[in-house]
C-alpha cells in the first residue's frame, strides 16, 4: 500500500537546495512519481548506475524528500522501496531552478508529441496573481488517472518578462 503523499515541500532548507541542484535527483524524483521503486528499479528506468541511484537517493532523504517506504524480499536478499513524499515542490534558490530548468527542457525537447505553450501577456500584478492561483488550482485539483495510464509533466507557473528595452528597474 502507498503511503499518503502530502501535497507541498518548502524547499528553502539549505539541504533542499543542495538536493534540488543536481538535475540527476530531479530525474529521481520524477521516476518515482506516487509509487514506491526500489534503487534497481529506478536504476533501470533512468539508465544509471545503482551506486549513483543509491547516492541520490541518500542526499534526497537527507533533504526529507523521499522516505525509506516497505521492503520485500527477493532471492534470499532485501529490497528497499524509496517514496516521494511530496507531489509539488516549492523551488527556492538559483541552483535548483537551473538544475530543475536543465531537465526540463532536456524532457520536452525529447518528447516530440509535447504539449508546450509559451505566451507573453500584459498583465497587471493583480491579474498575474489570479492567473497563477487559477493555474495552479485548476493543475491541483485533477483527479488522476489510474496507475497504468501515462504520466505527463505540468509546468504551471507565471513570471514577470524583463523587456530588452527596460532598464530591470522599471515596471
Amino acid at each position: 500500500m502507498t503511503p499518503e503523499i502530502p501535497p507541498l515541500f518548502d524547499a528553502g532548507d539549505p539541504a533542499s537546495v543542495r538536493a534540488l541542484s543536481h538535475p540527476t535527483r530531479h530525474r529521481l524524483l520524477g521516476a518515482l512519481g506516487d509509487q514506491p521503486a526500489t534503487v534497481s528499479q529506478l536504476a533501470n528506468r533512468l539508465k544509471i548506475n545503482k551506486g549513483n541511484v543509491a547516492h541520490h537517493l541518500g542526499v534526497l532523504a537527507e533533504a526529507g524528500l523521499v522516505v525509506k517506504g516497505p521492503t520485500r524480499t527477493v532471492r534470499g536478499g532485501t529490497e528497499q522501496y524509496y517514496v516521494r513524499r511530496h507531489h509539488r515542490i516549492d523551488v527556492t534558490g538559483d541552483e535548483p531552478i537551473q538544475a530543475m530548468m536543465s531537465d526540463l527542457v532536456a524532457a520536452v525537447t525529447s518528447d516530440e508529441s509535447g504539449m508546450l505553450n509559451h505566451r507573453l501577456l500584459r498583465l497587471t500584478a493583480r491579474q498575474a496573481r489570479a492567473l497563477a492561483e487559477h493555474l495552479d488550482e485548476l493543475v491541483n485539483n485533477l483527479e488522476p488517472a489510474p496507475v497504468n495510464e501515462q504520466r505527463y509533466g505540468v509546468l504551471v507557473g507565471v513570471y514577470r518578462h524583463r523587456d530588452a528595452h527596460r532598464s530591470p528597474a522599471e515596471p
